[in-house]
């Protein structure tokens, strides 16, 4: 039974994210990018660990823009919430 406190672990991660916070670290970002490379351009911005965590998380495929990434860190959110 892992799931629960993965679950409760994802929820407290998301709920520390600042979307603002995040939206910094991802400036200058060139879309589309895939997961490695928001990942790595977030580091490179000074990304702190709960942000780093948040997008760790990130289903691996591509994204377009910012709206994208905070999509799926609230899907994420809501997922764990089940």
């Amino acid at each position: 039974m892992n799931k629960g406190p993965y679950r409760v672990k994802g929820a407290y991660i998301m709920a520390k994210v600042n979307p603002i916070q995040l939206e910094k670290y991802l400036k200058g970002m060139d879309y589309p990018a895939s997961k490695a490379d928001i990942l790595k351009h977030a580091e490179q911005n000074g990304a702190d660990e709960n942000a780093k965590a948040a997008l760790q998380q990130l289903p691996d495929k591509t994204y377009d823009g910012p709206t994208g990434i905070s999509k799926a860190i609230g899907q994420i959110d809501r997922d764990s919430d089940k």
